[in-house]
């Protein structure tokens, strides 16, 4: 058993929950996703405006270190459970009238989250699940969508 973690760490407000990665149902991705955070990222989450209680980040340049058109489908779901953690990536020119190409780390925090987004339902890879400090970091998630976006760190739990 693999027990290699992420945190996701708000940083004004000092806040941090631990991920467990989903090693055995995710493996491909899972790989991905830690090679690409050997270095902390840093990175604007903002609130999902479809999939319910959903923060995003993307995955900055510096650490898109893999080919995403290369990872197979792993451990997808439309419905995923709180504090749960996705990786999507969206081509250039996937979605009509939006050329632009994401690579998307989301977090779930609450109950009724889907992914659905401007053009329909969307399956999506779950890396994880945050097992420490899920009520902290949701109250941190929570205060996106009123306060606007917030300053996140993704790593590597040392």
């Amino acid at each position: 058993m693999d027990d290699r973690k992420l945190y996701l760490k708000f940083i004004d407000a000092d806040v941090q929950g631990i991920i467990s990665l989903y090693w055995e149902n995710a493996p491909e991705t899972c790989k991905a996703i830690w090679g690409a955070l050997e270095k902390p990222i840093q990175w604007p989450a903002t609130h999902a405006m479809f999939a319910g209680p959903e923060i995003m980040m993307g995955l900055p340049e510096e650490a898109r270190n893999f080919d995403p058109t290369k990872l197979p489908p792993e451990n997808q779901t439309i419905l995923p459970e709180p504090g749960e953690m996705l990786w999507f990536y969206q081509p250039k020119n996937f979605f009509k009238n939006d050329p632009s190409e994401f690579w998307e780390l989301g977090m779930f925090y609450g109950q009724g989250g889907r992914t659905f987004g401007p053009t329909g339902w969307i399956s999506c890879t779950y890396i994880g699940k945050m097992t420490e400090n899920l009520d902290a970091v949701a109250e941190q998630c929570k205060r996106i969508r009123i306060e606007g976006a917030k300053r996140v760190e993704v790593g590597r739990l040392a």
